[in-house]
């Protein structure tokens, strides 16, 4: 018996071709809107006048091509924070024991494409390793440890980086300190030693303090005011306070900019620094557009207020983002999808600084 062979190929043109075929209908549901804006967003926001407008990154993200050549576009983003390789895991995974590769490696990369480097992070109660939330080790010791490690992370990168994030995420919601072995043991103190040993280490480098939930006004955001007063009333040094910015579409807290401008009556600088706006998958074209609404009101907030210096998303592409594996069934949270094509939030980030 003699088969027709028919292409595939073939098939699927033909079948494309008739109205109203599967093949049409697919396409046309599966259709985001995307960004209309070509204009690039460091560009944009120093023509805000703002210091930069950046991203975090991580190694195993920059062997991907396409990754990399949106990345090393320092009119996109001018500025980058390694998301993972300076934390205390990464760092200093054995007393003493030091490991820099990962950090040296996007700090190159930073450093060849002249963008401006953010420092994450001297000491946070995650991603430590056992040997310091298990050492047992007392008041004078622990102090020690902490010194060693914000000094020797800090001066590794000397006149490299505009800022680091020197204390991570101090507080817990209901603005209490978090507890955890340094807290435990050195109470509130080890802010001040975190703080005095990067200020030995790097002079000239920005002091920040980072945490999340504090985009808005709330028991959180007046625990840090209160600690950035009293630092500052002790001559402790504090450059900066990092609004992180891990938000969820459409439920934005209220009066951002307000209190922005509560921080920054501190006499200290503000950043956006871990911007992201997650959905409940799937996406849809409400929920990119008002995710596009959401980006241009945090970035607009920060663009009203001179002191805000810049902002940071929190990695740039779907593919990369954090999200989906710590909050499951959420996600398309950063500008460009999972395929590297902008989206609607782009244009928002664009419109926010105009």
């Amino acid at each position: 018996m003699y088969k027709l062979s028919i292409s595939p190929v073939f098939l699927l043109a033909l079948i494309s071709a008739v109205p109203g075929s599967l093949a049409q209908t697919t396409t046309a549901a599966s259709a985001e809107p995307t960004a209309t804006s070509n204009a690039k967003l460091h560009t944009v926001a120093k023509a805000a006048g703002k210091l930069y407008f950046g991203s975090a990154t991580d190694n195993p993200e920059l062997t991907n091509v396409q990754y990399i050549s949106i990345l090393n576009d320092s009119a996109t983003f001018g500025q980058i924070t390694p998301a993972n390789s300076l934390k205390w895991d990464a760092t200093e995974p054995a007393r003493g024991d030091f490991n820099f590769s990962g950090g040296d490696q996007i700090v190159n990369l930073a450093r060849a494409n002249g963008q401006l480097l953010r420092g994450h992070n001297c000491v946070w109660h995650s991603q430590l390793p056992d040997w310091v939330s298990d050492g047992n080790f007392d008041a004078a010791t622990l102090t020690s440890i902490l010194q060693t490690h914000c000094s020797t992370v800090v001066g590794r990168y000397q006149g490299e980086m505009y800022s680091w994030d020197v204390v991570n995420e101090p507080f817990n919601d209901d603005g209490t300190m978090r507890s955890f072995v340094f807290t435990d043991t050195l109470g509130s103190s080890y802010i001040d030693i975190a703080l005095q040993a990067a200020k030995a280490a790097d002079p000239n480098t920005k002091l920040y303090i980072n945490d999340f939930n504090i985009e808005g006004p709330g028991v959180k955001s007046t625990a840090m005011q209160n600690l950035v007063k009293d630092l500052k009333s002790r001559g402790i040094p504090i450059d900066g306070v990092g609004i992180q910015a891990h938000l969820i579409v459409g439920e934005l807290p209220a009066d951002i900019q307000q209190n922005i401008e509560a921080f920054t009556a501190l006499g200290v600088e503000v950043a956006i620094t871990e911007l992201d706006i997650r959905m409940d998958l799937p996406a849809t074209p409400d929920k990119l557009a008002q995710q596009k609404t959401d980006y241009q009101t945090v970035v607009s907030a920060c663009n009203n207020v001179s002191e805000c210096i810049g902002v940071t998303i929190w990695d740039f592409s779907d593919l990369v983002s954090w999200i989906p594996g710590t909050f499951p069934g959420q996600g398309a949270a950063c500008p460009w999808d999972e395929n590297f094509v902008k989206k609607p939030a782009y244009d928002g980030i664009v419109i926010g600084f105009q």
